[in-house]
């Protein structure tokens, strides 16, 4: 990850990280009590504070548009193709003021700071290449969404680097179908210039977000089960190819 080659760039951001660290066991009193409803608040203004923490430190723009997509109440398995690091940033922004956690590769789990910060906003480690850790996870998912806390998934299990976007994995939809909650697609482009095409990180990028219309997995039949994935992909992906296009538009008639 090339912001960690950007020694002072790593500090701001372990430094910005602290400022949730802080009051984890805040939220973890709360989860021992069983106050869940106080879990996710704390949650949702803890991340809400240190987001902005970073969007100052590295002069972000995220322009976000959809909110009005968002469902008013309960969990939700929000579904985001995944550009970069830059995304999880993005998307607490995007989704201010609402609890999410992320479905992470388990090689994060043992990164300092991160790992722990995961875990406690409700995310869940999944291990790759081995069916039977993944089902556990997928089961542990499920059970997070059905306490009532809201999950973010990739389904095109790494980044893209770019603005470009993989095939997604059916199996990345099991979490929402399983637990019946809805479905909110999200579409992203520009994140990757955050981390991922910069050996120094100066900041300054500029990230598009749309939240679409949730779908609720609830009412689906079988057939409509089978091809979410589809569906989810085509919507996240036109909607990309849009916002490559007006922004190659922006930048040609600045020429």
């Amino acid at each position: 990850m090339k912001l960690f080659r950007n020694i002072p760039n790593g500090i701001r951001l372990f430094r910005s990280v602290g400022i949730f660290n802080k009051h984890m066991k805040e939220i973890a009193a709360a989860r021992q009590a069983g106050d869940f409803e106080k879990e996710r608040e704390l949650i949702a203004y803890w991340t809400g504070l240190w987001v902005d923490n970073v969007i100052d430190l590295f002069d972000l723009t995220v322009n976000i548009s959809g909110r009005e997509n968002l469902p008013e109440n309960g969990p939700c398995v929000f579904i985001s193709n995944h550009e970069g690091y830059g995304d999880i940033v993005v998307l607490f922004k995007a989704l201010e003021g609402r609890q999410i956690g992320f479905i992470a590769k388990d090689a994060l789990e043992n990164v300092p700071y991160f790992g722990k910060w995961i875990r406690t906003i409700r995310g869940v480690f999944i291990k790759r290449g081995n069916t039977r850790e993944a089902l556990k996870s997928i089961q542990a998912g499920v059970d997070t969404l059905k306490d009532g806390f809201s999950l973010v998934i990739f389904p095109e299990g790494t980044r893209s680097r770019g603005p470009r976007m993989a095939e997604f994995k059916a199996g990345s939809f099991k979490l929402a179908t399983k637990a019946k909650v809805p479905i909110v697609p999200i579409t992203i482009n520009g994140s990757y210039d955050l981390f991922e095409t910069r050996s120094i990180i100066t900041g300054g990028a500029v990230i598009d977000v749309v939240i679409h219309p949730a779908i609720d997995t609830a009412s689906l039949d079988r057939h409509q089960i089978a091809n979410i994935t589809h569906e989810v992909d085509n919507t996240i992906r036109t909607t990309l190819t849009q916002l490559i296009e007006q922004r190659e538009a922006a930048a040609k008639e600045k020429e």
